[in-house]
């Protein structure tokens, strides 16, 4: 009799993590749409390239300031609730930014109009990895966790490269409002999915489909387990690798372009068909991270089993940092500097997993203060990292990152997670 229930409730948990990486997924295209509707609307309101980074900019600062503040939303409100909540903001902010200043109307105010729309989108887009990974936390058994999580994380690589591939012939034949409003129906569709198919309620308390992950059960009896995981060593040693990198990340996802067309010197069009190879590799790469991290739980236990591919993939990717930063072939420098971006992004699904289960059912706090920590890293590196070129030049600045992505990898060391009666639970020691 038990088997069927366990096969049934996995069956249901597969359900739900698809229903999550499709709202995911189709957030995240929301949040790139902006980028391939930017030629259009800085033609069509004479908008210099400094005045649409400070658009992009909004987005950041709205989703980062946010994510704490929606983390702990997500460990009170039931999660259901709040995605059709940010279904519904994204489909009508893509929809009323594709209205700026339409027919003319309001044009002289169109920047702070858009620096509202898009603070806006942050502040909406923030709930959404900390309330996946709560959800994932009180429903999914922990030897399942990284592959979950990885799964709703790979919509990085959904948005980051499908989403251009899908709107920009949109923008191009009929202009960069109609490619907003496209984006704005996969978050009405995304919803109405979520309205259809997703659970009535989602906190383990009150679902009988899904009963509360072993995890939280264990947290709940065990002595060990810190009620309070923003007080845990361990959890402040994961934060503390996830600002970094997130530090690395952000460097390629602004900087990967232009350090082509500027640095390697491509042409415009073949420096942006290279720059997309990282992310439709990241659209695998990141579910392949989560379920060779759960692998390798099972095969070395749950500490080790978790480090081990952080700390394989962090290192590797310091590697090749050098290796692109410092050889004189610029296709080498291309193919090793993608590769970095991979091995980098494969980490999420171990990073989510170790978080959800250093936390139970404070895995929505948790996960905003780490989700915090790496867009602070993003929101520096950016600027820091062009800075230290202009100083020392491109190759010392990327080796010097390399270095922290060594580092990253290192504080694993720190991160303990720990097997009992069969559960995995996280303690600090």
């Amino acid at each position: 009799m038990t088997e069927p229930a366990t096969t049934a409730t996995s069956s249901a948990n597969w359900r739900l993590v698809l229903l999550l990486t499709a709202v995911a997924s189709s957030g995240y295209v929301g949040r790139v749409a902006v980028t391939v509707a930017a030629p259009g609307m800085m033609k069509d309101f004479n908008l210099s390239q400094a005045q649409m980074g400070t658009v992009f900019s909004a987005f950041l600062f709205g989703y980062t300031l946010l994510q704490v503040p929606s983390g702990a939303l997500a460990d009170r409100v039931d999660a259901r609730r709040i995605f059709l909540v940010l279904c519904f903001g994204w489909t009508l902010l893509n929809t009323l930014t594709a209205f700026v200043a339409w027919g003319g109307y309001g044009l002289a105010t169109v920047i702070p109009q858009l620096w509202l729309l898009r603070a806006a989108f942050g502040v909406t887009a923030a709930p959404t990895y900390p309330t996946s990974g709560r959800t994932i936390a009180v429903t999914t058994s922990p030897e399942m966790q990284a592959r979950a999580n990885s799964l709703v994380l790979s919509s990085v690589g959904v948005g980051s490269a499908v989403a251009p591939v899908l709107l920009a012939p949109v923008a191009n034949g009929w202009g960069w409002r109609a490619a907003l409003l496209v984006a704005a129906s996969f978050s009405a569709l995304a919803g109405l999915l979520w309205f259809r198919f997703a659970p009535r309620a989602l906190h383990p308390a009150r679902t009988a489909v899904f009963p509360p992950a072993a995890s939280v059960r264990a947290a709940a009896s065990s002595p060990n387990t810190p009620h309070r995981p923003l007080r845990s060593p361990v959890f402040w040693f994961l934060c503390a690798s996830y600002f970094l990198q997130g530090y690395l990340g952000y460097i390629f996802v602004f900087w990967f372009y232009l350090y082509l067309v500027q640095v390697r010197h491509f042409d415009v069009l073949k420096a942006a068909g290279f720059s997309v190879l990282p992310w439709v590799a990241t659209i695998f790469a990141i579910p392949l991270g989560g379920v060779l991290s759960d692998a390798a739980v099972a095969y070395c236990g749950a500490a080790w089993g978790r480090r081990s591919i952080p700390l394989v993939a962090l290192c590797a990717a310091a590697i090749f940092l050098v290796i692109g930063a410092r050889t004189s072939n610029a296709i080498v420098a291309v193919f090793a500097l993608a590769t970095c971006t991979v091995l980098v992004l494969c980490t999420e699904g171990p990073f989510w997993a170790s978080m959800t289960q250093l936390s139970g059912e404070r895995a929505g706090v948790a996960g905003g203060v780490m989700n915090f920590g790496s867009n602070l890293g993003g929101m520096i590196s950016p600027a820091l990292t062009p800075w230290l070129a202009e100083r020392v030049g491109w190759e010392s600045a990327l080796s010097l990152t390399a270095g922290l992505a060594v580092v990253a990898a290192l504080l694993w060391l720190g991160i303990r997670v720990k097997t009992c009666d069969e559960t995995m639970v996280a303690i600090g020691g």
